[in-house]
């Protein structure tokens, strides 16, 4: 298996039934058990039948138990060296929360970084340089991911459009044709606004790329290319929050990889931008 299985584990676990939550949980907190133990012993530890776990360990990717033991053995040290709520405490400084902070934000980008794949870039950026058109959709704290999306592909050669407006998102995504190409945020994967332009977007024949939390959502399930962005919950902020810093790397990303690969065009764009932009900075200080 390619991905880390706690990660795999954490981008399909709000998809669990609560048994298979049950389980999950299980081997994120005892990875050496589950690692060197027998089926039978760790299915009657959780109280569930052998089949149940074996179910399990299919619905990851795996053939059976064996497989599943055979790859976590592997990944063990990674996994027990995971603090899965790094919580800040009542009587932490303020330099050591800020410092939790930036351990999480931190962790998020790794995380998601080993999740990245070189055949899904290579496929979103020949989507993207091949678009008539690319536009950004997000409701609620996606939307704000989006806007910045626009922003920095507003430097590129490729039209590009965005709106903050639900309603408006709604009818962009209906107007766009088999020439455009779409990009869907969210952490969920389960907004129906959200998934509402999805499919209007897909109906419209457009190329869909989304960038969330969840592989096996039902907006995943739209997409052309999916990216998963991963990230560790801390009090008082939202995993749903601290995914934004790996949704903006991956858009990054895409931006970067588009730009270098259509070099000539990108730099003709990037001097109209600048030098509009470097003309209102000087009336300024007229």
């Amino acid at each position: 298996m390619a991905s880390p299985i706690r990660l795999q584990i954490k981008s399909m676990y709000t998809d669990f039934s609560p048994k298979e939550q049950a389980i999950a949980d299980y081997i994120l907190e005892n990875p050496s058990k589950v690692s060197h133990g027998s089926i039978s012993d760790l299915a009657s530890e959780l109280g569930i039948a052998d089949s149940t776990f074996f179910q399990f360990t299919k619905k990851l990717g795996f053939n059976g138990f064996k497989d599943f033991k055979l790859a976590l053995l592997k990944q063990e040290n990674d996994l027990s060296a995971v603090t899965i709520h790094e919580n800040i405490q009542k009587n932490d400084s303020e330099l050591m929360m800020a410092q939790k902070v930036f351990n999480s934000n931190m962790k998020t980008l790794t995380d998601t970084r080993k999740l990245l794949k070189e055949e899904d870039l290579i496929k979103a950026v020949q989507l993207i340089t091949a678009s008539r058109r690319l536009y950004f959709f997000g409701v609620g704290g996606s939307e704000i991911v989006a806007t910045d999306a626009y922003h920095k592909f507003l430097r590129s050669p490729i039209p590009v459009g965005h709106s903050t407006d639900y309603h408006i998102q709604l009818m962009e995504a209906s107007l766009l044709t088999e020439e455009d190409c779409a990009l869907l945020i969210s952490h969920s994967g389960k907004s129906k606004e959200t998934i509402h332009i999805a499919e209007a977007a897909k109906k419209a024949g457009a190329k869909i790329i989304i960038v969330t939390s969840h592989a096996n959502s039902p907006l995943a399930k739209l997409g052309d290319v999916v990216f998963i962005s991963i990230s560790e919950e801390i009090e008082f902020r939202s995993e749903a929050l601290a995914s934004r810093i790996a949704q903006l790397s991956i858009i990054d990303s895409l931006y970067v990889i588009m730009m270098f690969r259509n070099r000539e065009n990108a730099q003709e764009t990037i001097s109209k931008v600048r030098e509009v932009i470097l003309g209102l900075k000087d009336s300024k200080s007229d």
